[in-house]
């Protein structure tokens, strides 16, 4: 009982996290602070929801393979997201900046 609930609740909150990722991805200003947003819609959001199928599948071989995911997931997406800011920045795509250096509101 205690797992199944356990299981549930983080599946809940992991569903949660990538709901409001997705709000953050339509609604950020430029590339890079959207680019952020899904790196941590995908990294949390996805890794609560594998941690909770976890607890729904017990001590088999499925949760051997969803930590194996679980792990590939949160070294690919900390790389993957690091390479695609790099590469933005190289071929000169600039954060949104104001005029002393802070980041501008969405409402300018």
């Amino acid at each position: 009982m205690w797992l199944n609930t356990i299981s549930w609740v983080l599946l809940s909150l992991g569903s949660f996290f990538c709901i409001v990722g997705a709000f953050g991805i339509l609604r950020f200003p430029d590339f890079y602070t959207r680019m952020h947003a899904a790196g941590v819609t995908d990294t949390l959001g996805a890794g609560l929801i594998l941690v909770g199928l976890m607890f729904l599948s017990g001590p088999t071989l499925v949760t051997v393979k969803l930590v194996l995911i679980l792990g590939f997931l949160v070294i690919s997406s900390a790389t993957s997201t690091h390479a695609l800011a790099k590469a933005a920045l190289t071929k000169g795509l600039k954060p949104i900046l104001t005029k002393n250096g802070d980041k501008r509101d969405s409402a300018d």
